[in-house]
């Protein structure tokens, strides 16, 4: 199904109604705009079908303008997991070019009084150096371009963000905040909120996975013992949470009060389940393996892989995107597929670990 949707630079799937069937279409300067191509890249890794591989070719060029756009703090996100994974499949000297140019527009978004890379520059009423969790996936476009390039900038760059993150977004539980502001003169925390979670005191589930997945891949290219550690205390909140259901796949928000009603997130387990493959090579601690282990078996499964007469180039069901503004709520969304084939992939490396 995935290779019968037409290539269109404005129409990347972000995810669909699955009441009316209508599928939402995106431009390139959308956060998830890379996740299609990442996809493609990443079934073609898995099935060797060619097929794959020339419409990820055709798709993935739509993504390179946003490696120019300084209006973003999702350079990460646009730009690595499109180019970035085909890199691991067609080592080009134009792919690192575009990954390179990425990271020094994201840098422009960096302020050192802070230690941060700014996140939105909307509701400027509201925020003045907003900062969410979210940023710690796009580290991994920096610390590759420094690989690429030899240029340290970029890693030192991401280093400092890390640190900032590590020292202020999370609670004594090792739960994570979603938002901190900060001054962006004094480099002071001014609060802690959310945007995306119940209350600026819930559990966004997307976010602890946001969080468990970027202090590894982090720990990945400094062996930082404080990025493991963190990794680590994340992942043991998440999983042992008394609100998370027998199959693993967590409601949006692990404090809404509405639970066991609560929407689930299939898209915060697989990032989870990717994360958790990662941290388990690190630390050969089983339980990680046996967690994500479980996830990966639960969302391929009738109650979550969507109804395959449904023609859409979309994996799972019921994912949740954001449940304040009542947006994407109980949906396929791409980046859910994303992360669970990135997933399958990381398993597969492990074939064989117990």
């Amino acid at each position: 199904m995935l290779l019968d949707y037409p290539v269109d630079s404005m129409s990347m799937p972000r995810s669909m109604n699955t009441k009316t069937l209508e599928i939402r279409k995106v431009p390139s300067r959308d956060w998830t705009s890379g996740f299609f191509a990442g996809n493609l890249w990443q079934l073609y890794r898995l099935t060797g079908d060619s097929k794959y591989k020339e419409q990820a070719q055709k798709w993935t060029p739509f993504s390179k303008k946003e490696s120019v756009n300084s209006n973003s703090h999702d350079v990460g996100f646009k730009v690595f997991c499109s180019f970035g994974e085909a890199l691991k499949v067609e080592n080009k000297k134009e792919y690192e070019a575009v990954i390179v140019k990425g990271a020094e527009t994201l840098c422009t978004r960096f302020n050192p009084k802070v230690g941060s890379i700014r996140s939105w520059d909307f509701n400027k009423e509201i925020w003045d150096y907003p900062v969410i969790i979210d940023n710690m996936m796009n580290l991994e476009l920096l610390f590759e371009a420094s690989k690429i390039s030899g240029n340290p900038k970029y890693r030192d760059v991401a280093i400092q963000h890390a640190n900032t993150t590590l020292k202020n977004q999370f609670r004594e539980d090792n739960s994570c905040y979603h938002v901190i502001d900060y001054n962006p003169t004094t480099g002071e925390v001014r609060k802690k909120t959310t945007l995306q979670g119940y209350n600026d005191d819930s559990v966004w589930a997307r976010g602890q996975a946001w969080a468990v997945y970027g202090f590894t891949m982090s720990y990945r290219y400094t062996k930082d013992p404080a990025y493991l550690k963190q990794a680590e205390a994340t992942a043991k909140f998440f999983m042992t949470n008394k609100n998370l259901p027998e199959d693993g796949i967590p409601y949006w928000d692990f404090k809404d009060p509405s639970i066991p009603n609560a929407p689930r997130d299939v898209s915060a387990a697989m990032v989870m389940a990717s994360g958790l493959y990662e941290l388990y090579t690190y630390t050969k601690n089983k339980s990680y393996l046996a967690f994500a282990d479980k996830v990966m078996a639960s969302v391929q499964t009738d109650k979550y892989i969507l109804d395959t007469q449904i023609k859409a180039p979309f994996l799972f069901d019921h994912s949740t995107g954001n449940w304040p503004k009542h947006d994407e709520i109980d949906e396929p969304i791409i980046y859910a597929d994303y992360y669970f084939l990135e997933a399958l992939i990381k398993r597969q490396s492990l074939k064989g670990s117990k």
